[in-house]
C-alpha cells in the first residue's frame, strides 16, 4: 500500500473548508467560537508552504505550521500529532504501522502537554480509539475515532474553554474531537478509497 501524504493534506483541507462552518458553530457553544478558523487557516498555510516548495513532506509542513503559527489551545497540539505522524512516517515502510505510531505518540505527547484523559471531552476522544483502532486499517480508524467524536456529545467537559460552560456545550460534539475524525477519515479516504467511511459532519 502506497501512503499518499500530499493527498491526504489536500483532503483533510478541503474537509476543513467544507466544514468550517459547523466547526465554528461547534466552538461557539464550548468554547471560543475559533477552532473552525484556526483549522481551516492552519491548514491553508500547509497546503501554501507545501506548494512554495519547502522540501518538507505534507505532514512535516502540518507540524510546522500548526506548532508555530496557529493560535489556541489546538493548534500547538494537533501540531504535536502532526510531527509525530511526520517522523514515523518518514521511518516507516507499512504506512499503516507508520501512521498509527506516529499518532500513537501524537496522542501520548498531547496528554503530557495536556493532561486530558478519555472522557474528558477533549480531542483525545476521538485520537485515543483511532489509535488502538489503526492495526486494522485507516478505515478502521476513521471509523473509530468519528464514534469518538459523536460520543463527546454525551459528556460533560472536564478540561479546556468547555469546562467552564458546564452543560450547555452538551447535546454536540466537541469540535476538537471532530477535527480529529476529519484528518482521519482524509487518510482512509486517500489510503482506502474503496472503503466505506462515515459522515463526520
Amino acid at each position: 500500500m502506497t501512503f499518499d501524504q500530499e493527498a491526504v493534506l489536500r483532503a483533510y483541507a478541503t474537509a476543513a473548508e467544507h466544514g468550517h462552518a459547523r466547526l465554528t458553530a461547534l466552538d461557539q457553544r464550548s468554547g471560543d467560537g475559533d477552532f473552525g478558523d484556526n483549522l481551516r487557516g492552519g491548514l491553508r498555510e500547509a497546503v501554501a508552504r507545501f506548494d512554495a516548495g519547502s522540501g518538507e513532506t505534507a505532514f512535516g509542513a502540518l507540524g510546522a505550521v500548526f506548532l508555530d503559527e496557529v493560535g489556541g489551545t489546538s493548534g500547538p497540539l494537533l501540531g504535536l500529532l502532526f510531527t509525530e505522524i511526520g517522523h514515523a512516517l518518514a521511518a516507516g515502510d507499512d504506512p499503516v504501522a507508520a501512521f498509527g505510531a506516529g499518532a500513537r505518540a501524537g496522542l501520548d505527547a498531547i496528554q503530557r502537554v495536556g493532561e486530558a484523559q478519555v472522557g474528558d471531552r477533549t480531542l483525545v476522544d476521538a485520537l485515543a480509539p483511532a489509535v488502538e483502532a489503526l492495526p486494522g486499517g485507516f478505515a478502521a480508524g476513521a471509523r473509530a475515532a468519528a464514534e469518538g467524536a459523536r460520543q463527546t456529545a454525551e459528556l460533560r467537559a472536564r478540561m479546556g474553554r468547555a469546562s467552564y460552560v458546564g452543560d450547555r456545550a452538551m447535546g454536540e460534539p466537541d469540535p476538537g474531537a471532530v477535527g480529529i475524525a476529519l484528518l482521519f477519515r482524509a487518510a482512509a479516504e486517500v489510503a482506502e478509497p474503496d472503503a466505506e467511511l462515515p459522515t463526520v459532519l
